[in-house]
């Protein structure tokens, strides 16, 4: 286990904090250049050319909604949405949903999966750890004692040769995930919204007003950085010094690092395709990094900046966040932004021929409830763990199909139930990690990246 501890304040000889400071000042993620970059020089690579993009759908979407409708139940279970066929016959989605439509044979649903967590938070580390948490919080304020997908693939797979972060949030990181014991250098880079005006992440503010001799003057600053490690007793904090400095060197001054930021780089009408919103350009954004070398990127499809809170979150409670009136009034209006990002986002990736390399999957925390709640003229869905569905595209994977279903009312699986730890078997799978590989926990007890489930194999 690499241990990182606190660097006091006074640095050795010439090299002053400052210096060691402005050497290192592009933060990844809310972390130092030196904190990430020691991490990554620790870390192994699993040598494997694949990555994986994830939609969040934070709140938790319905299933009776998007992909697992039921016409023909009772009103009082049955959305006003209908079912609409797609490219593939046999399978239907929601109406709101016409671009994916056409798609279908480049897409997989998973109809069954289910666990028992039904707080945001605990819902959200169930599925993103594979691990429930053993005292569950309805106030959905807990934090995650185990790290999520994204720091076990920073960990084992470690940064690319190119030099690109292997984990990176949109526009950032769940409030209630973090790396655990693998260290916070493997936390992800959060690059912020990259549909903002002149965008730069806001970790490179500072490092873009340099000039590239300003950058390689650096250089020598960052070779100091063993010596003052190790006077001040933290040798064991930083492994594979070498790796480490040119890594942190690259970072600096790569330009296909900086290449892969630069989403104005890309044709406009491309751009408008995704949509020009942060959903919009966050899945363009997750596609340059996927396409450069990053392992994984999660997309926080939370929150539309021009749009009230309370249409663009997926949260779907009756009179939830002071909602008036129907619950479908709000879907309708975050839905087709969903539908545009996704669908340009899985088409963009097989035509530029990386649907082997990357996976593609959407996904929110639970469902909702298959009977609709109403009180005082608002109309909603709680929340609902035991069935929801995901989107799977690209990885190399069987497309054109539906993996498990539910009963009449979307209540539970009948069908090839699978639980988050499946599906995280079968990310890690694409990944090239070998899920009963075991990291100490604070403790120095081995942890194994997953204690259970395998992956889906109508998927393989």
């Amino acid at each position: 286990m690499l241990v990182t501890r606190n660097p006091t304040h006074q640095c050795a000889g010439p090299f002053s904090r400052r210096r060691f400071l402005e050497a290192g000042s592009l933060a990844l993620g809310g972390m130092s250049l030196t904190d990430v970059l020691a991490g990554q020089a620790a870390s192994g690579n699993t040598g494997k050319d694949t990555s994986v993009i994830l939609l969040f759908l934070s709140g938790g979407p319905s299933q009776l909604e998007t992909y697992d409708l039921k016409p023909d139940i009772p009103s009082s279970y049955r959305g006003i949405y209908a079912p609409i066929a797609t490219n593939v016959p046999g399978i239907t989605i929601c109406d709101r949903f016409p671009l994916q439509a056409k798609l279908a044979d480049k897409f997989s649903l998973v109809r069954s999966l289910h666990h028992n967590m039904d707080s945001h938070s605990d819902g959200s580390i169930t599925v993103l750890t594979g691990r429930s948490p053993q005292k569950p919080d309805p106030t959905s304020r807990s934090k995650s004692k185990h790290p999520d997908f994204g720091s076990v693939a920073s960990k084992v797979r470690g940064m690319s040769r190119h030099a690109i972060p292997p984990y990176v949030a949109v526009p950032h990181q769940l409030r209630m995930t973090r790396p655990g014991y693998l260290g916070l250098h493997h936390k992800a880079f959060d690059v912020g919204d990259p549909s903002a005006k002149n965008y730069s992440p806001p970790q490179w503010a500072n490092v873009s007003r340099q000039s590239g001799e300003t950058l390689r003057n650096r250089r020598p600053l960052l070779e100091q950085l063993d010596r003052f490690h190790d006077g001040e007793g933290q040798r064991n904090s930083l492994q594979g010094t070498d790796e480490f400095r040119d890594l942190a060197y690259r970072l600096l001054t790569s330009s296909k690092t900086r290449r892969a930021f630069d989403i104005a780089r890309e044709d406009d009408k491309l751009r408008d395709r995704y949509g020009r919103n942060q959903w919009g350009q966050g899945c363009l954004m997750a596609r340059r990094l996927a396409e450069a070398g990053t392992s994984v990127v999660t997309l926080y499809l939370d929150r539309l900046k021009h749009l009230p809170y309370i249409v663009s979150n997926w949260d779907d409670h009756p009179g939830a966040d002071g909602r008036p009136g129907h619950y479908a009034q709000y879907l309708s209006v975050r839905m087709p932004y969903l539908d545009q990002c996704l669908s340009a986002l899985i088409e963009d990736i097989f035509d530029r021929g990386l649907d082997k390399r990357v996976m593609v999957v959407a996904v929110g925390e639970f469902g909702r409830t298959p009977r609709i709640s109403a009180y005082d003229g608002k109309t909603g869905r709680d929340h609902w763990p035991q069935a929801y569905s995901a989107l799977i595209s690209g990885g190399g994977l069987k497309m054109g199909q539906v993996v498990g279903a539910t009963n009449s009312k979307a209540e539970y699986p009948t069908e090839q139930p699978f639980t988050p730890q499946h599906l995280l078997a079968t990310i890690y799978h694409h990944l090239g990690i070998d899920t009963e590989m075991t990291h100490q926990d604070f403790a120095g007890r081995p942890i194994a990246i997953l204690d259970n489930g395998q992956p889906i194999q109508e998927l393989i």
